[in-house]
């Protein structure tokens, strides 16, 4: 790993003072974009490209049952299939609205609200606390914005799990290799003591790709695109639409965005 026993607890120290975001924002080695989009942070410049995600839940809840992004996500990025709700590793998942917006919930909302499935993933913040809080720099921020992961630097401590305050990510307590039913040979398996979450497909994203779980959606729910260019899809549909975040208060500016 590259860390020994004095360095690591260095690092778990200086996490719990809250150390600021920017000091543990780190490059992979060899990562030339990395470097650029961290010089232009420090000239107060914008990145040329910031994905993000759009979920129309009103076209959603048309489609009760589907489970067509959860199944291609699943197929795509070699996700275990594990019945043991504590042990499960999931990157896309469905969720109720007390749930999904345990702040915004009150009794006079309609049933049919009520009753929605809301389709939840990590939410690759603007200010991510799981960054802040990685011991080894295995989850690291990306100048596009997506919270991405080196499962080879994952270390299995969890504290990325405690930081994240959406739930969106599961530790492999057992080797996930036997649960996959269908192993894609493009994406990495992973082991047992490994984390993991949805990474926005940037295996795709770098071949000129959509999303899986968005390529997947027929009914036009979910919805993908550059929020710093102003005719993007997802911009338009922000503009013309009102829309919210999962737990805002927080200070995370999640870029998974819902109209509901």
């Amino acid at each position: 790993m590259g860390i020994n026993r004095r360095s690591f607890l260095k690092i778990v120290g200086l996490s719990a003072l809250g150390v600021s975001s920017g000091a543990w924002e780190v490059l992979q080695p060899g990562e030339v974009d990395a470097a650029h989009g961290h010089a232009a942070a420090e000239h107060g410049t914008k990145a040329a490209v910031r994905w993000a995600m759009v979920v129309d839940m009103r076209r959603c809840k048309e489609e009760k049952g589907c489970t067509k992004c959860i199944d291609a996500c699943r197929l795509v990025h070699n996700i275990p299939v594990i019945d043991n709700p504590k042990r499960e590793v999931k990157w896309i998942w469905k969720e109720g609205y007390e749930h999904a917006f345990p702040d915004t919930h009150n009794e006079y909302m309609s049933e049919e609200f009520k009753e929605a499935q809301f389709i939840l993933m990590c939410n690759h913040c603007d200010n991510p606390p799981c960054v802040r809080v990685c011991p080894t720099k295995a989850t690291f921020k990306r100048p596009d914005g997506i919270v991405a992961m080196d499962y080879h630097r994952c270390i299995g401590c969890r504290f990325c799990m405690a930081a994240c305050p959406y739930g969106s990510r599961n530790l492999n307590w057992v080797d996930p290799r036997p649960y996959i039913r269908e192993v894609n040979p493009e994406f990495p398996t992973r082991m047992k003591g490994v984390v993991e979450k949805c990474n926005f497909c940037v295996e795709r994203l770098a071949q000129g790709l959509l999303p899986a779980c968005v390529e997947a959606c027929h009914c036009g729910a979910l919805l993908f695109g550059n929020l710093h260019d102003p005719e993007s899809k997802v911009r338009r549909v922000l503009r013309s639409n009102v829309s919210m975040r999962r737990k805002p208060e927080l200070g995370t500016h999640p870029c998974v965005f819902y109209l509901v």
